[in-house]
């Protein structure tokens, strides 16, 4: 790769005013790895283990580097001198989930200060309900002498882990935590108390406040300006407002969304001095990002917007006084700069490595020291340190170290119309091991169902393995997933939409797909996990034709049964997000296991918080009392230590090769009839 000597000279020079700078390049950092493992298969396990690097934070001086580091199934906070490459990175803790009542796990790291890396810890607790309670507490480890000090335990609630704000200077911090005390309960009311990172002792910022029960929010000189409510059963979102320290809360807002499509206008930036804050809203159909009059809750025109898309973030500066620029989604999550040196930087990055091939992740204070990771979408992927003083540019880790920057199974994000005129947008991961047409596909529906999946998913990274196998992996957004504004939302949110018109747009990116000559619409499975485990099942039960074998993870089987426990534990008004049906029977697959179904395969966590147990067990008994066959109609796996997210090696491998053996039973990869064969 040709590093752009110029470029490099020219960011140098806008960090540091200089007009001549030396270049010590490291384009050895860059290479390609062995061009052998491009040709050669790439085992699937490797697509879903813990990375190598994960997450990495810099610190405020750009002297270390903290981040997650996969060993042995597991994952590992660890600390780097990153002026001192040569030396192992040092382990502060494990980051592996919390599993059983008793355990501890650390779930979150930020930096406060140079010499303080403050971790969020979760202690699982047994209790007397079906599921475990988590108690979150902040850890401060100290890089100076090693040791861990607890950051305001006492008198902490529930939840005492949400950093507010921080003095990066002073290592002072404000901490959202769950009061203690009468008439709170474990998850009660919160107060945000001031805390020193080197010692953990606090200093009371913000009482609770009877009204706010959802949070607080500061803003960038470390005053409480909002906070906010949010009742479960009538559904209405309340916040209050002050203008500074020395005024009292008054209520702006409080209303209820029946829809559960708008996009409440909430504070997302305080713009200093002013009355005013940046915030995101769909009120014109997408999501665009204004300036708001928290006192009037006046909007002005757009201040960015991304046609036909909805905006996903705001980007600020270290201090978070300023906004530099905008998350946003086409397909692909990226980041559009409006500020010079980050709009420059980002240019450079597409230079080198490939437009949208590179992203920022993250800087010190100064922003000379810069983490990036370039690959993963069409490549294997790695982080970055990129010293913009001395115009250098070192590879940091891949993050997998078994993929490397390999070519990776090509992914596109590309359009469909459904049989009804609806524009659906697909990600498509086409085989790169295949040469022919007709190919076997699996249609793979992303869980929520209101959220959206882009070309740069890593929370469910099975189409990679999948093509790899030889499968064309097609992932539709389908009607009712988030991104592409609130009336497509509520297309899906329809009383006819879930298992009925959602399902059917399945069917029709199938049809488009084979249309095209692409894939072999005799050749189909659907594969998915949350929502889209159940958009299997009711697959497998719905359209036993259209599919040769369905893959179902934590999925909802049985809908009334799920509007039930919803309402018990979210609130009558909350659990109507996801009881929008007429026909809740109907669309239940575990109330209609008579008749012909595709094989299915179906895996449960033992240890899943979001879907019970109960829904599983409910269908597998549907199946057998129907005279379906275990181990031929039907293949049910309990994973004991499986939750809902998959978060350990062990049981992500089970069920990604539970899920490739079932597709190789019922829908093998390549057939006699194949112009191509195998690799290896």
């Amino acid at each position: 790769m040709i590093v752009n000597k110029n470029r490099l000279m020219a960011l140098a020079a806008l960090a540091l005013g200089a007009s001549s700078i030396a270049l010590v390049a490291a384009p050895g950092a860059m290479l390609s790895a062995a061009d052998a493992a491009a040709s050669g298969m790439i085992p699937p396990a490797e697509f879903v283990k813990k990375p190598n690097m994960r997450s990495p934070r810099i610190s405020p001086d750009g002297k270390h580097l903290a981040y997650l580091a996969g060993a042995g199934g597991k994952e590992v906070l660890v600390v780097m001198d990153l002026t001192n490459p040569s030396a192992p990175p040092k382990p502060i803790v494990a980051a592996e989930e919390a599993r059983e009542g008793g355990d501890r796990s650390m779930t979150g790291f930020r930096w406060i200060g140079n010499n303080h890396v403050v971790m969020t810890i979760i202690q699982r607790e047994k209790t007397t309900g079906p599921r475990p309670a988590d108690y979150r507490r902040l850890v401060a480890y100290s890089l100076s002498d090693g040791k861990m000090v607890q950051q305001a335990w006492d008198k902490a609630g529930g939840d005492a882990s949400n950093v507010m704000w921080a003095n990066q200077t002073t290592g002072e911090y404000l901490l959202e935590r769950d009061s203690v005390g009468e008439n709170t309960e474990r998850y009660g009311l919160p107060e945000v108390v001031r805390v020193n990172v080197a010692t953990g002792q606090y200093s009371m910022v913000q009482r609770k406040n009877p009204i706010v029960n959802a949070g607080w929010a500061a803003d960038s000189e470390g005053v409480v300006r909002a906070g906010f409510s949010n009742d479960g059963d009538n559904g209405k979102l309340r916040m209050l407002y002050r203008s500074n320290d020395k005024e009292n809360f008054r209520t702006v807002y409080n209303a209820a969304d029946s829809s559960f499509t708008k996009s409440i206008p909430l504070p997302r930036v305080f713009i200093p001095g002013t009355d005013k804050a940046y915030v995101i809203t769909n009120k014109d159909g997408v999501d665009k990002v204004y300036t708001m009059d928290l006192n009037t809750l006046q909007l002005s025109e757009p201040v960015f917007q991304t046609p036909g898309f909805d905006v996903q973030g705001i980007i600020t500066d270290y201090d978070d006084k300023k906004v530099i620029g905008y998350s946003t989604f086409d397909g692909s999550m990226n980041s559009v700069y409006t500020s010079p040196r980050e709009k420059e930087i980002q240019g450079f990055l597409d230079e080198m490595f490939g437009k949208g091939e590179a992203r920022l992740v993250d800087s010190d204070r100064t922003s000379n020291k810069l983490v990036i990771y370039a690959g993963g979408t069409n490549k294997g992927g790695g982080f970055y340190l990129y010293d913009v003083a001395a115009a250098k540019i070192d590879l940091l880790n891949w993050q997998k170290t078994a993929v490397k920057d390999t070519p990776l199974n090509p992914v596109k994000a590309e359009w469909v119309t459904a049989s009804d005129g609806v524009k659906l947008q697909v990600i498509v991961t086409y085989p790169r091991h295949r040469t022919g047409k007709k190919l076997p596909v699996v249609i793979m529906p992303h869980g929520g169902p209101f959220g959206a999946l882009s070309a740069t998913n890593a929370l469910e990274p099975w189409n990679q393995p999948l093509a790899e196998a030889g499968y064309v992996v097609i992932q539709p957004n389908y009607r009712g997933s988030g991104g592409y504004g609130k009336e497509f939302v509520k297309i899906g949110r329809a009383p006819g939409g879930y298992g009925k018109r959602m399902q059917d747009d399945l069917t029709d990116v199938l049809n488009a797909y084979a249309a095209k000559g692409i894939v072999d619409a005799g050749r189909a499975c659907i594969m998915g996990w949350s929502y889209g485990g159940y958009a299997s099942a009711r697959g497998a039960q719905r359209d036993p034709k259209l599919w040769r074998c369905a893959i179902s993870g934590a999925g909802v089987y049985d809908m009334p049964l799920m509007n039930k426990w919803d309402a018990e534990h979210l609130g009558r008004f909350s659990s109507g997000f996801q009881a929008t049906s007429e026909d809740p029977e109907g669309i239940s697959p575990a109330r209609n296991t008579d008749g012909p179904w595709a094989p299915i395969l179906i895996v449960a966590g033992e240890r899943d918080a979001r879907i019970p147990m109960e829904q599983s067990r409910t269908l597998v008994a549907g199946l057998k009392r129907s005279g379906k066959v275990e181990n031929t109609d039907y293949r049910y796996i309990v994973q004991p230590q499986g939750t809902h997210n998959l978060p350990y090696d062990d049981v992500h491998i089970q069920w990604i090769t539970e899920a490739l053996g079932w597709l190789a039973r019922f829908n093998p990869a390549y057939i006699t009839a194949d112009s191509d064969k195998p690799v290896g």
